[in-house]
């Protein structure tokens, strides 16, 4: 099994294991639940929009060290804003295989995983 796979295998592992009662998480789902880490704010119940902006804020996060935003300021609510450096002109299959390389980084970063 390649190094990527392995590393993939492991954070579908952990959500599986803490989060999806071993049910294989969507991207959605692994997105949301970096956004609220991110967000450092956790509450009974988000609103729709507040979670497709947990989703944005994840992708920001994810993508920053790779150039393509940049954080700027967090509101006085503590919400992160960012800015886009440059579009993401790649194929689908291409910004899924960068966005779960980005989020094996974050999870490396932060000591989720080995």
């Amino acid at each position: 099994m390649k190094e990527f796979e392995k590393e993939w295998s492991n954070v579908i592992d952990f959500f599986k294991k803490e989060f999806t009662q071993g049910e294989t998480p969507e991207m959605d789902t692994i997105l949301f639940l970096i956004g609220i880490q991110e967000l450092g704010q956790i509450k009974p119940e988000f609103s729709k929009d507040e979670k497709v902006n947990l989703m944005h804020i994840a992708t920001c996060k994810l993508l920053e060290p790779y150039g393509y935003y940049q954080f700027e300021k967090s509101d006085k609510e503590g919400w992160p804003f960012y800015k886009k450096l440059k579009p993401l002109n790649i194929s689908v299959k291409e910004q899924e295989n960068i966005m779960k390389q980005a989020i094996i980084n974050y999870f490396k970063i932060n000591n989720i995983i080995k």
